[in-house]
């Protein structure tokens, strides 16, 4: 159905070789990632060895190459595991039927969904935090509804960053390499067996890209590589990391991101019927398109007038997503840094200033510089933010792009985040919510009455499943934080203390998110003697961080160290911990088990969020500004809020809401939570967290969301 289809078969040929016939269905599994929201995927390969399974970072392909024969033959005499798998093959391919479309798009013409990063899985690192999780969310979103798609990105081959913290709390960072040759993906060939690459003009070379293909369920995923050897250093190193630090470097990345996704596309025989732009770095790709218009033209001479008809016969492909209001979210560059690496596709349209003028907020001031998010926004027909009030934001964000409109009339709209829910809902809440929802209810579970059993549960059942879940997390936080801190250099006191202080019926609290100042992790340590006596006190909570500041944010740093600073109290190292290097597989773990989910950020930053919903689907309460999200989740008994107003007063704001975030916990959650009855059940809790999986749930689904895309989105405004 898509290029690469052959690719991928060879490849599932040559990994069958390898296995016993009983285990050789298992090839297939391990080259798409649709095992890993099958109920029983990872646990069949874990089964398999478990030990290796960990040491391949959860990587099916290597596990299956890497473990001993002998290990292998062993399971494939076992009848009740060759059934599992059979149960796997089974439900892959009941996802592989052909697509049947959806309205006008289809298998032929598929949406184009480009993004700078993408997390799908842990084993496949090329995401750093919310937007690339959110992108994997919507490939498998798709894929479910069966939304003709397919993803474009970059193989990054050093990904992003890993986390190391000293004993001042200080992060260090550091990149390990991987090799695609290992990962469940395909080179992608043409019909004589020749890699596909595309070219790109960045500076004054012709840096070349090959294509990868990653199968998300029924969805491909290309990712550009510039890593070959004919390519110069820096044209080779393009590719290297994700949200490199050099200016220059990013912009190359945008230009094989985009130009190059485009030109990766036709080569690979796909023609999308829209492109969606998620965030500003793919805008370039816009150019692309207009020089294969341009081209295709009968030679005449380039008026204003014939540029305008051609621009608006770009932008009916194109739509855009805009996810933050944050300043390093939405990058400018002058004029030289522009034209140093990007000249030469400037000269495509013909003309450099009109080029530069498409990115500036007034086209008609040479020196104002370029944003990526402007060009996004010019060059799409519909654009929208990732929450209600984020739209509201960005329309007046944006306005000075918009001539004439008010507003309220800027035509950005917004389609509201949402999770994968097979994804990020495990362990025993999803065995609970299987038992009462119906088999089929992830299918139905954007509909509000599919969550209506949910109001029958026994409370002493859901509870049972909350704290079999925050049981889980105590167990995990205490390997990998006694490990963390040996690792640091910790004195063997305080590195044994969260051994003994993490007590698996304690209320369990979380905070752990991208770790960028307005997210404002340190008002826990504003008021640094009500945060000692809350995990101190009568009925003690205890408290699990986690997060990554990008390399080059200091101040970010900064907050870590703040948080540190509580940790010379003796209760405070035993019943709070930092856990590094923070990802995906750490996420689903603590949103699966803590009680509480804090979400504070500086009003009006947060755009939407994300980690809060996925602590909903397992039980957890959230303790959130009316932000993001929250704003429109918020019902008063679902929940805690804290007060979303903007304060131009910086320190006034914070000192404000670090009062209001402990008040909450000490006069609220902790009495709600201490409150049982006769067995030991705290009735009202769990009456919030009903409340909570009720109203949430369906309203924050991926089934949604991609809903939404196709048909607000995607298939609005194509005249």
């Amino acid at each position: 159905m898509f290029a690469g289809d052959h690719d991928i078969e060879r490849a599932v040929a040559e990994l069958e070789a390898l296995l016993p016939e009983p285990l050789r269905p298992l090839a297939r599994i391990a080259y798409n990632y649709h095992w890993s929201w099958t109920t029983d995927g990872a646990s069949v390969f874990e089964e398999i060895d478990r030990e290796r399974w960990t040491r391949v970072g959860h990587n099916p392909r290597r596990l299956l190459t890497e473990v001993h024969p002998s290990v292998l033959q062993r399971a494939a005499a076992n009848a009740g595991f060759v059934n599992r798998i059979t149960g796997l093959a089974t439900a892959l391919k009941a996802d592989q039927l052909p697509l049947s479309g959806y309205g006008t798009i289809e298998p032929a013409h598929p949406v184009a969904f480009c993004c700078s990063e993408f997390g799908v899985h842990g084993s496949l690192p090329i995401y750093s935090g919310g937007l690339g999780v959110l992108a994997g969310d919507i490939l498998k979103g798709a894929s479910d509804l069966g939304l003709p798609m397919v993803g474009v990105g970059l193989m990054y081959r050093s990904g992003y960053f890993h986390q190391r913290v000293d004993v001042t709390g200080y992060q260090h960072e550091y990149w390990v390499d991987s090799d695609p040759e290992r990962l469940p993906c395909v080179k992608v060939t043409s019909a004589q067996g020749r890699p596909v690459s595309v070219s790109i003009p960045i500076s004054d070379e012709w840096v070349e890209a090959q294509i990868w293909r990653v199968d998300i369920g029924r969805v491909p995923l290309y990712l550009l590589d510039t890593d070959l050897p004919w390519n110069s250093p820096v044209g080779r190193w393009v590719t290297s990391r994700l949200y490199e630090g050099n200016r220059s470097i990013r912009l190359a990345q945008y230009a094989v991101l985009r130009m190059g996704g485009v030109r990766a596309l036709k080569a690979l025989g796909i023609v999308p019927t829209v492109y969606h732009f998620n965030e500003g770095h793919p805008a370039l790709g816009v150019f692309e398109l207009l020089n294969q218009i341009q081209s295709q033209a009968m030679p005449a001479a380039q008026t204003d007038s014939l540029f305008e008809t051609q621009w608006q016969q770009v932008r009916r492909q194109f739509v855009f997503t805009t996810h933050t209001p944050v300043p390093a979210g939405n990058e400018s560059y002058h004029r030289s840094e522009v034209l140093h690496m990007l000249g030469r596709i400037a000269d495509l349209t013909g003309d450099r200033e009109r080029f530069l003028s498409l990115g500036r907020l007034d086209p008609g001031q040479p020196e104002q510089p370029m944003s990526m998010t402007a060009i996004a926004l010019r060059s799409s027909r519909q654009a929208n933010g990732v929450s209600r009030r984020h739209g509201a934001v960005a329309r007046a964000m944006w306005q000075p792009l918009f001539a004439g409109y008010a507003q309220d009339d800027v035509p950005i709209t917004h389609v509201t985040n949402g999770v994968h829910i097979a994804t990020w809902l495990h362990g025993p809440m999803r065995r609970l919510l299987d038992r009462h929802l119906g088999a089929d209810w992830l299918q139905r579970a954007d509909q509000s009455a599919t969550w209506e059993p949910v109001r029958d549960i026994a409370p002493a059942e859901l509870w049972a499943a909350r704290c079999a879940a925050r049981r889980q997390l105590v167990d995990l936080v205490v390997s990998r934080s006694v490990a963390d801190r040996l690792r640091r250099g910790e004195l063997l006191d305080y590195a044994a203390a969260v051994g003994t202080g993490f007590d698996a019926e304690r209320l369990t609290i979380g905070f752990a998110r991208r770790l960028a100042t307005y997210k404002r992790l340190h008002l826990v340590a504003l008021l640094p003697a009500r945060a000692v006596a809350l995990v101190g006190g009568d009925r003690p909570v205890q408290f699990i961080f986690a997060g990554k500041a990008h390399p080059d944010d200091t101040a970010a740093k900064e907050v870590v160290r703040q948080v540190f600073s509580l940790k010379s109290s003796a209760d405070v190292a035993g019943r709070t911990a930092f856990l590094e290097d923070y990802d995906i597989p750490l996420a689903g773990q603590l949103v699966a088990g803590c009680d509480v989910w804090i979400n504070v950020p500086r009003p009006p930053n947060e755009a939407s969020g994300t980690s809060g919903m996925k602590s909903c689907l397992g039980g957890g309460l959230q303790v959130s500004v009316l932000d993001g999200w929250w704003a429109e989740a918020f019902d008063g008994s679902n929940g805690w809020a804290i007060n979303g107003d903007v304060d131009a007063d910086h320190a006034a704001q914070d000192q404000r809401d670090a009062h209001a975030l402990f008040d909450i916990l000490e006069n609220q959650v902790v009495p709600m939570f201490h409150e049982r009855d006769a067995d030991g059940v705290p009735l009202r809790w769990v009456d919030m967290i009903k409340r909570s999986l009720m109203s949430n749930g369906p309203r924050f689904s991926a089934t949604r969301m991609v809903r939404e895309y196709a048909e607000r989105v995607y298939l609005a405004g194509r005249s």
